[in-house]
């Protein structure tokens, strides 16, 4: 089944009046920041996406895809399972190498072939210690583990749908792995407190007391302000690649591009 769009029907803020925002309609492809203070509700928002909320959740909120009722196997099927989520805090318990794990995931969405060595590639481009296919998953790092995650959403699940929470947290390459994500023409929504990531955003819902309050279209100006910002950070990140190799640092160089800002 194709994803043109999703559509999330406004409920109720925490005080149990109805959301300022009545109806986003989002489509394949699209970008979406979700961006509010701590407790503003920006996590259940996601989770009511990634259940496919029928009014059944304490928002009341309501999903549509392709402006329709889901079926409700797409609800609880892990093979027709149209949204993967990739959660701020995440940790394996399982005793297994990070292949059989990448193996078995494929199994359980109905994939074949897998080139186990290709996901690694794409894992590796975004975090500084390597993952090996040997390495048990009890043993890789926060930000390794996510690396991981966004390469296995990125080739395995072809979830057309992908929510992540507060990615900046990692510590990997951020940028590089919205990129990932949104070079397979997903539909993408990302909590978010920064600023990089929330103006690097097609589009932005506004939290507040639980619920959307608002919503701000990226303009020319603001992709130009995040594009200055992502190389300060990638400034940032090269130092700290240096610190973490135990370099000893003696000068910074640092100066904004001239180039033209551009969308993800």
């Amino acid at each position: 089944m194709e994803i043109k769009s999703i559509t999330l029907i406004g409920g109720i803020n925490k005080d149990g009046t109805a959301e300022t925002i009545r109806n986003i309609e989002i489509y394949q492809g699209e970008i979406y920041g979700i961006v509010g203070p701590t407790g503003s509700g920006k996590s259940q928002l996601i989770s009511d996406i990634e259940q496919l909320a029928q009014k059944d959740t304490t928002t009341k909120r309501q999903i549509l895809i392709n402006g329709r009722v889901p079926e409700y196997n797409f609800r609880i099927d892990p093979r027709r399972k149209m949204v993967a989520q990739l959660s701020q805090n995440m940790n394996f318990f399982a005793d297994m190498c990070v292949s059989d794990f990448l193996l078995l995931h494929a199994k359980c969405r109905g994939k074949k072939n897998v080139d186990i060595s290709s996901i690694l590639k794409l894992t590796n481009s975004l975090t500084g210690e390597p993952v090996k296919q040997n390495d048990n998953l009890t043993a890789l790092s926060g930000g390794q583990t996510r690396a991981l995650m966004v390469a296995d959403v990125a080739v395995i699940s072809k979830s057309p749908i992908v929510l992540i929470d507060e990615i900046e947290n990692a510590g990997i390459k951020k940028n590089e792995a919205l990129e990932m994500l949104s070079d397979t023409g997903k539909i993408i929504l990302v909590v978010t407190h920064d600023p990089v990531l929330a103006l690097s955003c097609h589009k932005r819902i506004i939290m507040q007391n639980g619920g959307m309050q608002g919503i701000i279209t990226g303009t020319y100006l603001e992709k130009s302000i995040s594009k200055q910002l992502n190389e300060i950070d990638k400034t940032v990140l090269a130092l700290r690649d240096d610190v973490r190799n135990g370099k000893q640092l003696e000068k910074l160089d640092f100066e904004f591009s001239n180039s033209e800002p551009t969308f993800i």
